[in-house]
């Protein structure tokens, strides 16, 4: 039978457990970062491609202008995170694929700290707006998914005329341990989420919303109810927050769609097919952002945390904000720093360097201790099976894993890890012998797409 054929549950048998290591950050209040001297922003910081500048070098920018487009393809247009001067355009050290493509502004805080005054401006009636200025606001906005994907939220909701969707999931499971900055969203933007989940619905046509948060966080799901039954328009629409079981990766769309209504995309498809959209709350809380308050995506809220930084924060940043300055204003790393990690200890990827900015969809930076770090070495795979029932899509970890020390990772497509791996890391983390099977999995993606590039030359 084949993987397409094979019907599958997207969960492990009872989730896995990782330990949650929240507490040191979930209590902790939004904090403002002072604006930067330097920002470093890519091109592509989206699915789709990367924009285009529409500035050069020694051009003065104000904070939000639109530096770069994407025209009518998939992408998300970039906005100047500081006001101040374009002082290059070269590659720079990238969090996931070594270098790329950015451009460097160099901020004037004076003019900053004013240009930032006056974009709070009056907020905008959006019932009165029709269902395609909104999508234009969302992507003008440059908005993406912030729970790591980066899809362009506007090409996410803009369905075709026959596609129909029934429910709207808004994700706030925030699953990985250590990250707290969407609990923190939560709790501090509830009212802002609410609206935006209606902004979303009515642009998708559907007026069923459900909000996903694990029973941990059950002061978000209060804030949320609250904010609820105070809308003046709660009767239109049918927003229910659901309390869901503590589990990992009940963050992924799959998984969390499953949990909430029972319904299981086919593989290769897309939520949509099943009447579903899933949006992180963070996202949603930007959606309104965007398009009420027409302000730009150019900062978001990080969780900095672990025991190699001086002080744990949620800190709101402007993107391109390097992981140096970040680290200074926090009081600098501890004698005991072992690793640096951009996002979570699950999916995150390990750096070497503090010379790396904040993307848009970065969702924490971990300056983890020596106890808070592995240093075990890897063995054999010993068949025990436990990544065939740690792994939520169904795969073969331990297969995939042999045929890339066999030095055929090209032949892995066939388990279909291409399409269904979401490198949650649930395998890697169960394996008795240690084995690094999402690293494995990520090298045979990249030989896979490597191979399929040079067919098509």
């Amino acid at each position: 039978m084949t993987h397409e054929q094979t019907a599958r549950s997207t969960f492990p048998i009872g989730g896995i457990y990782p330990n949650e290591h929240k507490e040191a950050t979930e209590g902790l209040p939004i904090e403002a970062m002072p604006c930067p001297a330097e920002v470093t922003l890519f091109l592509k910081q989206h699915v789709g491609v990367p924009c285009e500048l529409t500035v050069k070098p020694k051009d003065s920018v104000v904070l939000g202008q639109m530096i770069g487009t994407v025209g009518d393809k998939l992408g998300a247009p970039l906005h100047a995170s500081v006001s101040g001067t374009v002082k290059a355009v070269k590659e720079a050290m990238h969090p996931l694929i070594t270098r790329d493509t950015a451009v460097v502004l160099s901020a004037d805080p004076v003019a900053d700290a004013a240009d930032r005054a006056r974009m709070e401006s009056a907020p905008v009636e959006w019932r009165t707006v029709g269902r395609e200025e909104l999508l234009n606001r969302m992507k003008n906005a440059g908005l993406v998914g912030l729970g790591g994907a980066g899809f362009p939220v506007y090409a996410k909701v803009n369905l075709k005329p026959d596609v129909k969707v029934d429910t709207l999931i808004l994700n706030g499971a925030e699953c990985e341990p250590y990250v707290t900055c969407d609990h923190r969203i939560m709790l501090q933007y509830a009212r802002e989420i609410v609206e935006g989940a209606k902004i979303l619905m009515r642009v998708i046509g559907n007026q069923r919303c459900l909000i996903g948060i694990e029973a941990n966080k059950m002061d978000a799901v209060e804030a949320l109810k609250q904010a609820i039954g105070e809308a003046k328009d709660r009767q239109k629409w049918e927003i229910d927050v659901r309390v869901l079981q503590v589990k990992y990766p009940q963050g992924a769309a799959d998984q969390i769609m499953e949990s909430l209504t029972g319904r299981v995309r086919p593989a290769g498809k897309r939520s949509s097919s099943i009447g579903i959209i899933v949006q992180n709350v963070y996202s949603t809380k930007t959606v309104y952002d965007g398009v009420v308050l027409g302000r730009p995506l150019f900062e978001r809220v990080i969780t900095v945390a672990g025991k190699g930084i001086a002080r744990q924060a949620n800190l709101l940043v402007r993107i391109g904000t390097s992981i140096a300055d970040i680290a200074a204003y926090l009081g600098g790393t501890t004698d005991d720093l072992d690793r640096i990690v951009v996002g979570g200890p699950m999916m995150g990827v390990s750096i070497g360097s503090l010379d790396v900015p904040i993307m848009k969809y970065t969702p924490g930076i971990l300056f983890l201790g020596s106890d808070e770090v592995s240093t075990e070495t890897y063995g054999p795979c010993i068949s025990c099976g436990f990544c065939l029932q740690a792994c939520p899509m169904g795969l073969e970890p331990h297969n995939i894993s042999k045929y890339v020390e066999a030095g055929r990772a090209v032949e892995a497509e066939k388990f279909g890890v291409e399409d269904e791996c979401f490198e949650c890391g649930s395998c890697a983390f169960c394996c008795p012998a240690h084995r690094p099977l999402v690293q494995f999995i990520k090298i045979a993606k990249a030989e896979i797409d490597r191979h399929k590039r040079q067919q098509k030359k």
